[in-house]
């Protein structure tokens, strides 16, 4: 399961969405995580269905490389659908003991559900078609105008980068070790709550060993090459708006505005 988790990896492909600019993907998702939380029909979720699978098909990442990250939040959906399915009022449909399940409450539990897959699936999609430098250039890039109050953009930007860039590589690490344990004797599956938190200890602190290595190893590469912050630094690849990406923002202006029609005007 540590190697089904697709949040920060990059697929490396000849596509529509890796050719474009990188402001435009990280303002796309940005644009189609808020849509689904604007959605209140079930056509609004069909839509923003159907612009998703749109860039699936445009992005040429398998489906099947993109699905199986999902594995790793199963635990957190049932979580939130079953917090929703039983303690939101309204017309009880089933009820046993002290619980009752609501017609509301199953309406809530669904959109729950596929607001989490679709966010996930949608989040993957910026990061397996677009590199950590350029997404680090485009952080940067959209987060300038905060520099007139003092806010230390390029910094933050190449922090972010960082962070989801090391998702892959602790995951990677955490697999090694784990396998490693369990060729030792270590067991993770069995016993109860209590028993398996402390099974994981014998995976936690090689693993913090680990990353504070490699951090350490970033800095020092950093210090290697005089890297002293984004003050009067140059870039190799400037980021230039093409005609596709004006029309990417074009499609992108149309989806939330039929997202708003659909969603929110339309019955349910």
């Amino acid at each position: 399961m540590i190697r089904d988790i697709t949040l920060g990896q990059y697929y490396q492909t000849e596509s529509v969405l890796h050719r474009m600019d990188c402001r435009v993907k990280l303002v796309a998702t940005l644009a189609f995580i808020i849509s689904l939380f604007i959605v209140d029909s079930w056509w609004g979720y069909v839509l923003a269905a159907l612009f998703l699978v749109l860039c699936i098909r445009l992005s040429k990442v398998p489906f099947k490389f993109m699905v199986k990250g999902m594995k790793s939040i199963v635990f957190l959906m049932l979580f939130a659908v079953v917090f929703n399915l039983f303690l939101t009022p309204g017309t009880p449909v089933v009820s046993f003991w002290k619980l009752r399940i609501t017609d509301a409450g199953i309406r809530m539990a669904l959109q729950m559900a596929i607001r989490l897959t679709m966010l996930i699936i949608g989040s993957s999609l910026m990061t397996l078609t677009t590199t950590p430098n350029h997404l680090t250039d485009g952080m940067e890039s959209l987060l300038n105008p905060l520099k007139k109050i003092k806010v230390p953009v390029h910094e933050v930007a190449m922090m972010m980068s960082i962070a989801l860039r090391f998702i892959p590589i602790l995951l990677e690490e955490t697999d090694k070790i784990m396998k490693a344990q369990i060729a030792r004797g270590a067991d993770f599956d069995s016993g109860n709550l209590l028993q398996k938190a402390k099974a994981m200890v014998p995976l936690l602190v090689p693993l913090f060993i680990a990353a504070f290595r490699r951090a350490n190893d970033l800095a020092m590469a950093m210090e290697a090459r005089c890297y002293r912050g984004g003050e009067g630094r140059t870039k190799m690849k400037p980021l230039i708006y093409r005609k596709s990406d004006y029309a990417a923002y074009g499609v992108l202006a149309l989806y939330l505005v039929l997202m708003i029609v659909v969603g929110r005007i339309l019955p349910i």
